[in-house]
């Protein structure tokens, strides 16, 4: 793997604004691409996939995977398939291994796996890593948030540096 680690955080402080960036990385992504997102019950993880979705262009509605685990959505246009996961039912030592079991197909589409870390960063060679918090105070709803962007691979450089660039951090 090529590339090393960098990093950007961002203030989303609503459910709107964690879409809002989600529409924006949508349209960054290609396939072959890995998001791995992270954080507690009502964080903004789905919200976030929506946005994803809606950037990518691909049919909806984008809803939580929760139950049958994976949700393949096809492209209106030309773009990639988007792939959600919701891995938060493959824990324990079988989960990587379950997770692979999907047999994703990288090859024609963009991959966005919630609670996936652990299990899904060896499904490509780089990935990004947004991770979500919510105030521990309060009911999940719109509140404010901060994301960390954490991003492995060189693929990654140009769209952590303009992220960090917006909310006026360096990248490194």
């Amino acid at each position: 793997m090529t590339g090393g680690v960098t990093g950007a955080e961002l203030r989303l402080p609503t459910a709107a604004d964690t879409r809002a960036f989600g529409l924006w990385l949508g349209r960054e992504l290609a396939a072959g691409d890995l998001v791995v997102l992270a954080g507690p019950l009502g964080a903004g993880k789905t919200v976030l996939a929506q946005g994803i979705g809606e950037g990518l262009g691909v049919e909806g509605p984008v809803v939580s995977p929760t139950f049958v685990i994976a949700r393949e959505h096809r492209p209106l246009g030309a773009g990639p398939w988007l792939v959600h996961v919701d891995a938060y039912r493959l824990g324990g030592p079988a989960g990587r291994a379950e997770l692979e079991d999907l047999d994703l197909d990288l090859d024609r589409a963009a991959v966005v796996v919630e609670w996936g870390v652990g299990l899904a960063e060896g499904l490509a060679d780089s990935h990004l890593l947004v991770e979500l918090e919510r105030p521990a105070t309060g009911a999940p709803g719109d509140e404010p948030r901060q994301a960390r962007i954490s991003a492995v691979g060189e693929r990654w450089d140009p769209v952590v540096a303009e992220l960090a660039e917006r909310a006026g951090q360096s990248s490194a």
